[in-house]
């Protein structure tokens, strides 16, 4: 389960990959990790059908059945599009984008001097470049975090499917959806619900890399 992607790009980089009319992020920047219910910037449509970038938080309702108390944290990964819970979100009008560069795992065992697990991040390529996931977005009323209360928020999930090569090695249970074109993009948003669910694949396996894991700094020597 992908529970932190990373978003660092440009507005202008957004706007060329989504082409909205509207900005409701004030031309953000974005240069952060997102972890769940963080805020992060979507692209969807608006009342008018036209397309627009706004900020919502990351977690979708929890299914009912699911629910322990009355704090709702959220539901960050979709695999499952058959559930009922899920079917009202599934049409052009509340499909959205995810903008993102890379999206993490963690490994299957921990390391034997930290006892963590590593966390292991994925892209395009070197270079991090812009991609999106597909997602689906609403409106709700809950309770996010005890703290906070009850709050109207607009909230965002996005679709898990099967993992490639690349990412089953790592996590062997999902990979999120990720679309890499305008094509696309316009596909996911505007097509009848069984066509737009059709880019719920894997990336192939060639357009995935794994990133180089951090080298740990060097022990400097003690100066006497």
């Amino acid at each position: 389960m992908c529970n932190l992607y990373n978003a660092t790009t440009t507005h202008e980089a957004m706007r060329r990959l989504f082409l909205p009319i509207n900005d409701l992020t004030n031309r953000l920047t974005p240069q952060m990790d997102v972890f769940p219910d963080y805020p992060a910037p979507i692209g969807r449509k608006d009342a008018n059908g036209d397309r627009e970038l706004a900020i919502a938080r990351w977690g979708m309702p929890t299914p009912p059945q699911f629910l322990k108390g009355e704090v709702d944290y959220g539901v960050t990964n979709i695999r499952n599009v058959k559930s009922p819970h899920w079917q009202a979100w599934l049409g052009p009008a509340n499909r959205c984008v995810v903008p993102a560069t890379s999206f993490s795992e963690y490994g299957k065992l921990p390391d034997p001097v930290t006892k963590k697990k590593p966390l292991h991040w994925f892209a395009l390529n070197e270079h991090n470049p812009l991609f999106c996931f597909a997602g689906i977005w609403t409106n709700w009323y809950s309770v996010r975090k005890k703290k906070e209360g009850p709050v109207q928020a607009d909230i965002f999930a996005f679709l898990t499917t099967f993992p490639n090569a690349i990412v089953k090695p790592i996590h062997e249970q999902a990979m999120p959806v990720i679309l890499r074109t305008t094509e696309e993009i316009d596909t996911w948003m505007n097509a009848p619900t069984e066509e737009a669910l059709q880019l719920q694949r894997p990336l192939p396996d060639n357009e995935l890399i794994v990133l180089p894991q951090p080298k740990a700094e060097e022990e400097q020597p003690l100066l006497l």
